[in-house]
């Protein structure tokens, strides 16, 4: 039986439990430095990783040439935004642009590995294993980044590169496995194989809100292709989602709080990038976003999270449809074209607070939940149409209702 953990809005992925087996998949890109220095941090932290880590050898390999040119590229893009956003007039509220940049990447090389890896030139994982292929492939993707970034890439030396990929190699080789005949081997013997989508779908190269995207497929075909499972045999997709919207980088936003709201959303919430540790930028529920994603990830249930942090507010609000300013007419979904925005209105549905009640905090039963929370959690159920299954009430483990 497989179950699929995948995030609803622009991030809230699942994360796995400590005890299973994992495989990182063919569809990732993996930066091996940082590989074996997680793995570190997890074994100062207690926590076993022998024989409990794999990697798929089809996936690719992120340089640090990658980060370089990461790096190199949002600067263009920065460029590129600054002049659409001067066509289309200043004071844009659903494409604010945090001070880092045009996309807001990360910064980690993710963007031009994948870029190389549909270019054909990239590296997968088991090419490392052989040296003569790693070191003319890294030398030939060393000298297309000289010819378009000359100087920019200077301090760049590809034989420094090829050196430490000299000692990772041993080090690397019993992560590495061929996944295919793996997964087909675990789904013969129908193991429970539990997927967890990194990022979330307003993310996806394909249906998220492009180009403040990431490279790859972050919805349920990237688990089709990244790890050759069966469709036949997912048994639930789990879509989850927080009680209110966060997003980490430039991009549109229209549920987007810069008031006290928002403020209280981020303090309270500790809504801080995982990876890069940027501040999130906050804002209510947005359903016209999650049904546009319940429509591309089929989800048979919702875990709705951190809902004890609307325990802090006396009105919440909810974002159910957008309505163009200049014909009046409500936006049948989420439109692909982003500029439509820049003329859309968000049209909220307010709900009372239930602090004065009783807060969420801690609650671990449904029944147990203040009359506005529970109407709160059964509007959006009903405007979806998907079952809230799993309700988030703290940061414990343990502080979850099970519906």
């Amino acid at each position: 039986m497989i179950t699929a953990i995948l995030g609803a809005q622009w991030g809230d992925e699942g994360k796995v439990n400590p005890k299973c087996l994992n495989l990182v998949g063919t569809g990732c890109v993996v930066h091996v430095p940082t590989f074996f220095k997680e793995l570190e941090d997890l074994q100062k932290k207690g926590l076993k990783t022998d024989d409990r880590i794999l990697l798929s050898g089809r996936a690719h390999v992120v340089f640090d040439l990658h980060l370089l040119i990461d790096g190199l590229q949002e600067g263009e893009l920065t460029q590129a935004v600054e002049q659409e956003l001067s066509l289309r007039g200043e004071g844009s509220d659903v494409n604010k642009k945090p001070s880092g940049g045009a996309i807001g990447t990360t910064k980690k090389g993710i963007g031009p590995a994948y870029s190389a890896k549909h270019a054909r030139s990239g590296v997968r994982i088991h090419q490392i294993f052989n040296k003569g292929e790693l070191d003319k492939r890294l030398k030939v993707l060393a000298n297309g980044a000289r010819k378009r970034y000359g100087d920019a890439i200077a301090g760049y030396d590809v034989d420094e590169e090829i050196a430490r990929f000299d000692t990772y190699r041993e080090r690397l080789r019993p992560f590495v496995v061929d996944a295919v005949p793996l997964m087909a081997s675990a789904q013969k013997q129908d193991i429970h194989i539990l997927v967890e989508g990194a990022n979330a779908l307003m993310l996806d190269i394909d249906h998220g809100t492009y180009p403040y995207v990431t490279s790859s497929s972050t919805g349920i075909g990237g688990i089709l292709t990244g790890l050759a499972i069966s469709p036949f045999k997912i048994k639930e997709i789990i879509g989850v989602v927080k009680a209110y919207t966060t997003r980490v980088g430039s991009g549109p936003f229209p549920t987007e709080l810069n008031d006290t709201d928002g403020e209280t959303l981020q303090r309270v919430g500790h809504e801080y990038g995982v990876t890069t540790g940027r501040r999130r930028r906050c804002g209510w529920l947005d359903l016209v976003i999650l049904k546009f994603s319940v429509a591309v990830n089929h989800y048979t249930s919702i875990n709705l999270t951190k809902l004890d942090i609307l325990d802090a507010f006396d009105t919440i609000k909810v974002a159910v449809a957008y309505k163009d300013t200049s014909s009046g007419q409500i936006l049948e979904a989420f439109p692909e074209d982003l500029t439509v925005l820049d003329h859309c209105e968000v049209v909220y549905k307010e709900f009372n607070g239930w602090k004065a009640d009783k807060e969420v905090a801690g609650i671990r039963t449904y029944e147990e939940l203040p009359p506005g929370a529970r109407n709160y959690v059964e509007f959006i159920e009903h405007e979806i149409g998907v079952k809230i299954k799993y309700i988030g009430t703290g940061a414990a483990r343990d502080d979850m209702i099970t519906r």
